[in-house]
């Protein structure tokens, strides 16, 4: 009797967990409910990445662009430049490189210190040909940065101020933060190339 009840218990548990972990409700960029076919092809693009707001079982698209105007830029700019010890030059763009910490995205792939060092030498001197300020690196959580020693300088994020501005979710990989001189920006969500960076730069300096 005892066996039957444990077997009738755990069957009513796993039908439980099954059932909370695939009824999800799908929302549009505007909290919208969209079905399940509709949320994946949007999501199939790269106009946008999904995120699981916690403990609702609800999944939202969001855009993986944002352009806005900083307001106290100055102030800003100022705290990550002596947190950093960067010196920069206030008449041209900052530009901010963010982990959020170790995930799925950023811990994968054969990348070696060679070719970082070669992908990132090559992203900075685009920057500069773009007259936009030398690439600041910051972070949330240092787990998952070991392999960019001795080719990447990280600072953490002061104060957490870059992910409360910018970085609401954590989003894969990386993502960035161009900001003009007069705290214009355009921020861009997950895994990126270094032409999107360019891009932004070019963008913001218009």
């Amino acid at each position: 009797m005892r066996k039957i009840l444990t077997l009738i218990i755990s069957g009513i548990l796993i039908n439980s967990c099954s059932s909370s972990q695939g009824d999800f409700t799908y929302l549009d960029i505007n909290n919208n409910e969209i079905s399940k076919s509709k949320f994946r092809q949007k999501r199939s693009t790269n106009q946008y990445l999904d995120i699981q707001i916690d403990s609702l079982n609800q999944k939202k698209l969001i855009e993986r662009t944002k352009t806005g105007k900083l307001e106290n830029f100055e102030a800003y700019r100022s705290l990550v430049s002596n947190k950093t010890s960067v010196k920069l030059d206030n008449t041209k763009p900052l530009v901010i490189i963010y982990h959020p910490g170790k995930d799925a995205c950023n811990s994968s792939g054969s990348a070696t210190k060679e070719t970082l060092k070669n992908w990132y030498g090559t992203l900075e001197d685009g920057v500069q040909q773009l007259k936009a300020n030398a690439p600041i690196y910051l972070y949330k959580e240092k787990e998952g940065l070991e392999k960019y020693d001795g080719v990447l300088n990280w600072h953490k994020d002061p104060d957490g101020l870059t992910e409360k501005l910018f970085f609401k979710y954590h989003y894969p990989c990386s993502s960035f933060v161009v900001i003009s001189s007069d705290g214009e920006y355009i921020s861009y969500f997950g895994e990126f190339s270094k032409e999107y960076v360019w891009n932004a730069i070019n963008l913001i300096s218009k």
